[in-house]
């Protein structure tokens, strides 16, 4: 539970410390910070990832790298398992209030990971309490010509980074998801399916459907509205869209109520469909983020991996920008910052997260690709498993 005097969502909170017990490469580790930006450099392979993967798991989800629990436990030459592993952070809100979170597994190849606030299990949901990581990794170089589904998933963490109910909402749906389909396989395949089962399944991918699709046309109204007022920015900007039958409903004002039965009745219609390709055709999980590259009037996609980083930074600074602004505690990850940004965007990127006072954690080869941050940031070295400040 929080300490008391701390209101969750609305009191600025700070990471002080984080600590690494056999997690990916690190035996024992711990980053000691302060406000404002730290850049990890080092060589490749060196784990400067890994920092930014132990931040990102105190979000809902698998974290930047997607990855399991049982591969995030540190192995010796030899050890067929990951060990136990844990990552822990103390934080710090306005007002001296220290807070202590922490994840982990306590059985070596368990994997399931555990959430702890103040010590005690809780919800990962509950971790947007206190921050929200936003992240781009080098795979987002060319997230709008990449896998729709990345682009979605990269797209719902900036919408429950901001509105913690859309995680819930986009997890409850996918369960129901996956409930639904094996129903359907198990039918296609001689096993009758419960039809009354189906049907109540198909109620609840209504619901959290429309919750889902409601927050994820709210969030792109705002942040188009705020990428729209970044004209000053040496960044380009995007006209964006959510393309998909669900999408189109809930951008032209359609409540809730409307879209959940837009959903139903498309599920159930696409029944024998999704039992014969073996997966789900109809829903808001097929929705794709679009974008348009507008000073060049042309899809993003069509854009080099420096166009397409420099859109995707833009859509990622106006979002924490936005929670800035709403009192929310954004943590900005950015591993290979400086890759494919010239030299003027990168010192752009650097003055915004400054004027922004971000809590930011970047990762480069090479400590002169932030120059332009020296006596602004913290500078680490990652070298052999430890954690050095300059």
């Amino acid at each position: 539970m929080a300490r008391p005097g701390l209101t969750a969502y609305h009191r600025p909170i700070l990471i002080r410390s984080l600590n690494l017990t056999d997690f990916r490469s690190y035996a024992s580790a711990r980053l000691d910070v302060g406000p404002g930006a730290v850049v990890l450099h080092g060589p490749n392979g060196a784990g400067k990832t890994n920092v930014l993967e132990a931040l990102s798991l105190f979000t809902p989800g698998k974290g930047l790298r997607g990855a399991t629990a049982q591969e995030m436990g540190r192995r010796e030459p030899g050890e067929a398992a990951g060990r136990a592993w844990a990552v822990a952070l103390t934080l710090t809100g306005d007002d001296g209030d220290e807070i202590r979170l922490g994840t982990g597994v306590q059985v070596a190849g368990a994997g399931r990971r555990m959430v702890r606030i103040e010590g005690e299990t809780a919800q990962p949901g509950r971790l947007l309490e206190y921050m929200r990581p936003v992240w781009a990794t080098p795979e987002h170089d060319r997230l709008f010509s990449d896998a729709r589904a990345e682009r979605l998933k990269f797209f719902d963490r900036l919408v429950f980074a901001a509105d913690p109910g859309h995680a819930a909402a986009v997890a409850g749906y996918e369960k129901a998801l996956r409930e639904r389909l094996r129903l359907l396989v198990d039918g296609a395949e001689g096993r009758e399916a419960d039809p009354l089962w189906l049907d109540a399944l198909e109620v609840r991918l209504a619901e959290t459907g429309a919750r889902a699709a409601r927050a994820r046309a709210e969030t792109l109204t705002v942040l188009q509205a705020a990428i729209d007022a970044r004209s000053d920015r040496p960044f380009p900007q995007a006209d964006l869209g959510l393309a998909g039958e669900v999408e189109t409903l809930a951008a032209e004002g359609a409540d809730e109520t409307t879209l959940a039965a837009a959903i139903r009745e498309g599920m159930a219609r696409a029944r024998g469909r999704d039992a014969a390709a073996g997966r789900s055709l109809f829903g808001p999980h097929r929705a794709d983020l679009t974008a348009l590259h507008r000073a060049k009037n042309r899809p993003a996609a069509e854009g080099s991996s420096g166009e397409q980083k420099a859109l995707a930074l833009n859509l990622i600074l106006a979002q924490v920008g936005r929670l800035s602004a709403g009192g929310a505690a954004p943590v900005l990850l950015l591993d290979e910052a400086p890759a494919h940004l010239d030299a003027d965007r990168r010192a752009a990127l650097f003055d915004e997260i400054v004027a922004l006072n971000l809590q930011a954690f970047m990762t480069g080869t090479e400590a002169g690709l932030f120059a332009p941050l020296k006596g602004r940031a913290a500078f680490v070295r990652v070298e052999g498993g430890e954690l050095i400040s300059d």
